[in-house]
């Protein structure tokens, strides 16, 4: 590739890294704003049956099968060895195969909308049975439109064009927010909610449809494939699939046995420490999220294991800065938060998100191995070995919950994340993908230093102060971010990371000045 070639590929790995943490910051910032009036809007009840509907949907999408980042990876690997005609081949297969998903889903969904009353008319009213079978017949109509037309979303990401994939998904949270906020307003509940997002899903849908056909010149050749090629891609997708169960069963179950089990206020009060949850993930997800291009491109090119490793180092300290920041504050400031976001009746919510930060802090500081192990086509072990721990966390849950609620629920979560993603894939990082699992920890545990003091210095003096101002609470979150930033810049990062900061912002600096 040439000089110029690579540089505009490195821009756009820049820049969809920083386009995602504006995602993140935006989920946030909208989150923080619009939950809030959601959850007065809706109710505990109506809201709490909303997430049910939504968890027990995302079932459905197992169906994927793991072709997303089948896809992906694919599509770079022939991309590094310069086959144009492998290519639109493949994405005429995928497309057929996601369109066979897509009916498949839909008919399996029928099934569910049938059985809705048997499932949950113990801990349901008939006005909340009804609301849940119109949710679930338009998120099933999503879901049939989502399969097929998906493979162009996964073909933008496999040719690198972060920057257009990143401003459309901006635009679609931008405006389905502001539709449903105003829906709410005029009375509308959680119907009209799934209708907003299954109208804006399609609209998404459609502009990466365009994209590959006009500005990519993506084509769809419906070639005949050899039934080997197809099961190395079912080989390759089968483990990312059973890594999908795994997530669905460690943060969807958890609504579907509190809906067999506790009912719809216990569901409300989990699905809001999921939803928080489901934040802090984002924040570990910037960077990593648009490595598999690049991961895969250093496969074909036999790079070595030092250099995956070194990938695997670098991702792991900017992802560890970041989540300590947000962890840390939590334990702070997640109380006060929580009183003031949600208000009155989540006061468990607090120690639900501990219990799944903490738990979940090691793998999403190490993410990135999750990608290497995409691009070196060696996801089995980690596979088989998350969907036995998952499988175990449900059989606790359902245990747990009964006694302990919502609770209980996280508990048993957290607890095999810290077993299976935590002591198990650690061992299996060091012993069979030689990532220098011993160097990686030295190094989180020296940048540690200055998070935990911080944080004890701050809940010693939050203690004493009052908290039922949102100035004083605003003045704490902003002063804990000022004193972690100076004394992370002084102590926890490195030159070539401060660099990396530095660089942009010199860049930025020096166009502002030109133009003037």
């Amino acid at each position: 590739m040439r000089p110029v070639g690579i540089a505009l590929l490195m821009n756009q790995i820049k820049a969809g890294a920083v386009l995602n943490y504006v995602i993140i910051g935006l989920n946030i910032l909208l989150g923080l704003l619009y939950t809030p009036y959601m959850l007065r809007m809706l109710g505990q009840n109506e809201y709490g049956l909303y997430s049910l509907v939504a968890s027990v949907i995302a079932y459905l999408t197992l169906l994927d099968f793991g072709f997303g980042p089948t896809v992906v990876r694919y599509t770079a690997k022939y991309r590094a060895e310069g086959k144009v005609d492998e290519q639109y081949s493949l994405f005429g297969l995928f497309f057929v195969m996601y369109s066979i998903i897509g009916v498949v889903a839909f008919i399996a969904g029928l099934v569910l909308y049938f059985n809705i009353d048997w499932m949950f008319d113990r801990t349901m009213t008939p006005d909340d049975i009804s609301q849940a079978r119109i949710m679930i017949m338009l998120l099933l109509v999503n879901l049939a439109v989502t399969f097929p037309m998906s493979v162009f979303g996964s073909i933008i990401t496999a040719y690198e064009d972060f920057v257009f994939q990143k401003l459309v998904i901006i635009c679609r949270m931008l405006l389905s927010t502001a539709a449903i906020v105003a829906l709410l307003y005029l009375g509308y509940k959680a119907v009209a909610m799934v209708v907003v997002q299954t109208v804006c899903n399609i609209c998404l849908l459609g502009v990466n449809f365009w994209f590959c056909r006009r500005k990519l010149g993506v084509k769809l050749h419906f070639a005949k494939f050899k039934w080997s090629f197809i099961r190395e891609l079912l080989g390759f997708s089968v483990w990312v699939f059973l890594g999908d169960v795994m997530f669905k069963f460690y943060y969807s179950t958890g609504q579907f046995v509190l809906g067999a089990t506790n009912g719809t206020v216990a569901i409300s009060v989990f699905a809001l420490g999921v939803t928080l949850m489901q934040m802090y993930i984002m924040f570990s997800s910037g960077v990593s999220g648009v490595l598999l291009p690049r991961l895969t491109s250093m496969v074909a090119k036999h790079s070595s294991d030092h250099e995956f490793a070194d990938m695997f180092l670098r991702v792991g300290r900017i992802q560890f800065f970041i989540m300590s920041l947000i962890i840390g504050g939590f334990v702070v400031f997640g109380r006060s938060f929580i009183s003031f976001w949600a208000g009155p009746g989540y006061d468990d919510v607090y120690v639900i998100c501990l219990t799944l930060f903490f738990t979940t802090l090691p793998p999403l500081i190490q993410n990135t191995g999750i990608i290497i192990l995409q691009a070196r086509n060696q996801q089995k072990f980690r596979s088989v070995m998350l969907v036995c721990v998952s499988a175990i966390s449900l059989v606790v849950q359902i245990v747990l919950a009964k006694y302990y609620g919502a609770i209980g629920c996280a508990v048993a979560i957290g607890v095999a994340n810290a077993v299976g993603q935590g002591f198990i894939l650690n061992v299996y990082y060091h012993s069979k993908q030689h990532l220098e699992i011993g160097t990686f920890w030295k190094e989180i545990l020296k940048m540690s230093i200055v998070p935990i003091v911080i944080t004890i210095v701050y809940v010693v003096i939050w203690r004493y102060l009052p908290c039922d101002s949102l100035w004083i609470f605003g003045l704490g979150i902003s002063s804990y971010i000022f004193f972690y930033v100076a004394l992370g810049w002084l102590f926890c990062l490195n030159i070539a990371e401060k660099s990396l900061i530095k660089k942009p912002l010199i860049e930025f600096k020096n166009k502002i000045f030109r133009k003037c």
